[in-house]
């Protein structure tokens, strides 16, 4: 049995769970988030905590038990207290502003590059060069963030590029030149 899926999930105040079936609605200070989870798990509340279980002994059932008992607990998270990564922009005149809602990204290219955030998420950028995008779906918040990043990696030569706040590029040596 899983051992992440047999922790219950607790319920902070100010959040609201309901279960119909297999679809799971939280509502929190934050916002709404649903989702359906996958069939060969069954979903109960008791007390103040969500309980994850498999309803068989499947090979299946039993991996979507830790997965589900997660994706409930990012899902109480998020609207509690909300998800965020950040950016860094790295390289003589690359920068990033929010226009209105939308982010316009300098990196090199010919043109700016602008990225409409999908409802639900959030640009800031501090300094022309750290951006930092928020909101309470972890899925949602990583998947745009790696949109971000995929516009100009960083590379591994004079590390230039975009990249996670944290993140360690790995260096290479130039070329060595002429004996």
């Amino acid at each position: 049995m899983s051992r992440i899926g047999k922790n219950p999930v607790p319920i902070p105040d100010k959040v609201n769970v309901t279960l119909d079936g297999l679809a799971v609605t939280v509502k929190g200070p934050k916002g709404e988030l649903k989702r359906t989870l996958p069939i060969g798990v069954s979903v109960s509340q008791v007390d103040n905590s969500i309980v994850v279980a498999p309803t068989s002994t499947k090979r299946t059932s039993r991996e979507r038990h830790g997965l589900c008992r997660t994706l409930v607990s990012n899902m109480v998270i998020g609207v509690s207290q909300g998800y965020s990564k950040k950016l860094e922009i790295v390289g003589v005149g690359s920068r990033a502003q929010v226009k209105g809602k939308t982010l316009v990204v300098s990196a090199g290219y010919s043109h700016p590059v602008e990225m409409v955030p999908p409802e639900g998420i959030t640009f800031t950028v501090e300094n022309n060069t750290n951006v930092t995008v928020s909101g309470t779906d972890k899925e949602l918040v990583g998947n745009e963030a790696a949109k971000i990043r995929a516009i100009r990696p960083p590379e591994p030569y004079k590390g230039k590029g975009i990249k996670y706040a944290g993140e360690r590029i790995l260096r290479k040596a130039g070329k060595s030149g002429k004996k």
